[in-house]
């Protein structure tokens, strides 16, 4: 019988109905603007949908034109349920969303399984919320032609990520998204002030000029960044706003960005 990851965060960070969910992403992509080539690797956010959802689509529109030539999504983003250190794997066979099972690339998982950084870690994953309000996105964009590589980053170095990235690169039938919001509960004006300035470091692909407090899936972005410099990527900012231009107040936002890599 198939081991299935159950969707922890349904009905609260997005709804649970399906055809509710589907219309929902469907008219975030319908106002988002689909233009450039199709990323080969993608950065968005993870918040509940009426905060980050609009920002979220335009990092996934042009990925539409790619449905079906996409086979595989390496997806990572951090931990923020349980403390452990390296980047942690599933071991069950589906990921499932209210709109269906996403299969997870078995023969992926074990191509990276003999580096140290990288362990099978369920309870990473049960609770986990960074990786599971993408999948939604990926399903209404890419259909059901793709296999995922589902990765919760702990206390991992930039490289280990890198390295990690770099096994799993292969061609444009994969396509890598690393989740992360930005800053965390500023006003309007600071979190303006540190977003505009990560997004600077995004696209200069320098880790090393964004601080914890400026990114919380950090690590897993810096790992991106080196990789996208490894293989002669250019960064470019596609969005950037935050909870107090989208669906809350404006004395302490959280910062969302989406940021195509081609």
């Amino acid at each position: 019988m198939s081991r299935i990851r159950p969707p922890a965060v349904a009905g609260a960070f997005y709804p649970d109905d399906p055809a509710e969910l589907a219309a929902m992403i469907d008219a975030f992509l319908a106002q988002a603007d689909a233009d450039g080539p199709a990323p080969k690797a993608l950065i968005a956010p993870h918040a509940g949908y009426v905060y980050s959802g609009p920002i979220a689509a335009n990092a996934y529109a042009p990925l539409r034109s790619k449905a079906g030539e996409i086979k595989r999504v390496v997806l990572l983003g951090p931990s923020h349920r349980v403390p452990f250190r390296g980047i942690a794997a599933p071991t069950v066979d589906y990921f499932r969303t209210p709109l269906g099972d996403i299969p997870i690339d078995k023969a992926a998982i074990q191509a990276i399984a003999d580096l140290p950084q990288v362990s099978l870690r369920d309870d990473a994953h049960a609770w986990e919320h960074s990786l599971e309000v993408h999948l939604p996105f990926l399903q209404r964009v890419l259909g059901d032609t793709f296999t995922l590589v589902p990765l919760v980053v702990g206390d991992a170095t930039y490289e280990e990520v890198e390295e990690v990235l770099n096994r799993l690169w292969d061609g444009d039938e994969t396509l890598i998204v690393i989740s992360s919001d930005l800053s965390h509960y500023h006003d309007y004006v600071t979190a303006r002030r540190l977003d505009t300035a990560t997004s600077a470091a995004i696209e200069a692909l320098d880790p090393y000029a964004i601080d914890y407090e400026q990114a919380c899936g950090r690590i897993p972005v810096g790992g991106l960044l080196l990789a996208a410099r490894d293989h002669g990527l250019h960064a470019r900012t596609i969005d950037l706003r935050n909870s107090g231009d989208t669906a809350g107040p404006k004395d302490q936002v959280v910062g969302y960005g989406a940021y195509a890599f081609a």
